[in-house]
């Protein structure tokens, strides 16, 4: 039970990121577009929304936390599980210390220096997690989880290019839009891993109980 447990942490906290994104930019108030607003300008220095999302992303980061505990706890042997779970549970901590940028029109690039490295590392501890699955469930899973990693891979380096003009204060039409796209793949990605980790832990349980069921009579019957 405690495994299935943080198993669903990972399933809610996939929800809990997008209901952070949804309701955020609805309290924002001069939110414009979340086709050319990047997600991070909700928490910025200085957003009037970063005193509402700083403790729920903080409680989704302990979420992804119990998360990786629970990957790594239900490895039984496998070598992948168990470099995910760690994987995951550095991307909480990384998550955790990553300070906010400022807000856009605000500051100057090297201001926001800390918040692009430690993003930077949180992008690769994301592709490493991913990568280090695709082998997990069969052809399905690699050619999903390939598809994931192309999809990060592409909207990941265009958001770059418009992180660029974000730090320019330049206009970035489509920033919002591939960040969304780049971590809405990221977001799916651990959802169906967590619910295929939570239908084995489930299934191993129900086993457990048939396997316990059996021999109680027999206890009774001495």
């Amino acid at each position: 039970m405690p495994k299935k447990i943080l198993l669903a942490c990972g399933i809610l906290s996939s929800l809990l990121y997008v209901g952070i994104d949804a309701l955020a930019a609805i309290r924002f108030g001069n939110y414009h577009s979340y086709a050319s607003q990047a997600i991070s300008e909700l928490g910025a220095r200085g957003a009037p929304t970063k005193p509402m999302v700083d403790p729920l992303f903080i409680a989704y980061d302990m979420l992804i936390l119990a998360f990786g505990v629970g990957v790594w706890a239900s490895a039984n042997g496998r070598r992948a599980l168990r470099l995910i779970g760690w994987l995951v549970i550095g991307i909480a901590a990384v998550g955790l210390v990553t300070p906010p940028m400022n807000l856009r029109g605000t500051g100057d690039i090297s201001a926001d220096m800390p918040h692009i490295v430690l993003t930077g590392v949180l992008v690769l501890l994301i592709l490493a997690a991913i990568a280090s699955g695709a082998s997990l469930y069969g052809r399905r899973w690699r050619t999903y989880s390939f598809a994931t990693l192309v999809t990060l891979l592409i909207s990941g380096g265009l958001t770059g290019l418009d992180a660029s003009r974000l730090a320019a204060h330049e206009p970035t039409p489509w920033l919002g839009l591939l960040e969304r796209i780049n971590i809405g793949a990221y977001l799916l990605w651990m959802l169906v891993l967590a619910i295929a980790l939570w239908r084995e832990a489930a299934a191993q349980s129900n086993k457990a109980a048939k396997g316990r069921g059996r021999v109680l009579p027999m206890r009774g019957a001495a």
